[in-house]
Formats: C-alpha cells, structure tokens, sequence
C-alpha cells in the first residue's frame, strides 16, 4: 500500500512539472476593459491589496510587467529623500493551454486572468 501511496505521488509531481513545461511566454491580444480589470485584479491580489496603476497597453508589446513601488511624497507634493529599500515586483504572462495566466515571478504564485486574449511571443 506504501509503494502505491509514493508511486501516485511521484505521478502527480511529474504531471504537475508537465503541465507548467506547457507555459509560454504571452503577451495581451485585443485588451479591452474587462481585460484590464482582470489584471488589475490579479496585480493588485498579488500586492495584498495595494492599489495600483496599470498602463492601458500593460503586457501587449512584452510578457514582462514590473510594479515599482510608490514614491513616497511630502504635503508640498516634493519627493522625500532617502534610500529606497523595497524591491519591484516582476510578473510575467504565460500561455497555459488557452488560458492566460499571471504568474509572479519571486513566489511562482498565479492567477488566471478572466476575459483576457493572449498570444504567445
């Protein structure tokens, strides 16, 4: 009963690895808002929540989308000096079957992008 338990799964982790070899890199077809709003969703869920602005042509000329982060400002609107410690976020967009899936690429996590059309590069 234990071979049978490690056999099945070693069968589901090499179907998982043969699923994700099937990813390509993609980039949006024909955004329209419901595209949009399916990315910015996805973005923003990947930030917990921060809000984010997004280029209208956002992942159609290129799979790679980097977020950096928000400036921070004084009242005056003036930039506030210092050292900026927090990283850009880099995701990239990949064609999984027909679906177009948003994947981060520090964490490997996805969402699948609803109402969106995606070619691979």
């Amino acid at each position: 009963m234990r071979l049978i338990e490690c056999v099945g799964a070693i069968a589901a982790a090499l179907l998982l690895y043969a699923c994700k070899s099937d990813d390509r890199p993609a980039r949006i077809v024909d955004p329209d808002g419901a595209s949009r709003a399916a990315l910015h969703r996805a973005v923003t869920a990947a930030l917990n929540g921060a809000d984010v602005t997004l280029a209208d042509d956002a992942l159609t000329r290129s799979s790679q989308l980097i977020i950096e982060p928000a400036v921070h400002r004084d009242a005056q609107n003036t930039r506030i000096m210092g050292r900026e410690v927090r990283e850009p976020v880099h995701f990239v967009l990949l064609k999984h079957g027909g679906e177009c899936v948003l994947q981060a690429q520090a964490t490997r996590q996805r969402w699948v992008l609803a109402a969106t059309r995606c070619a691979a590069e």
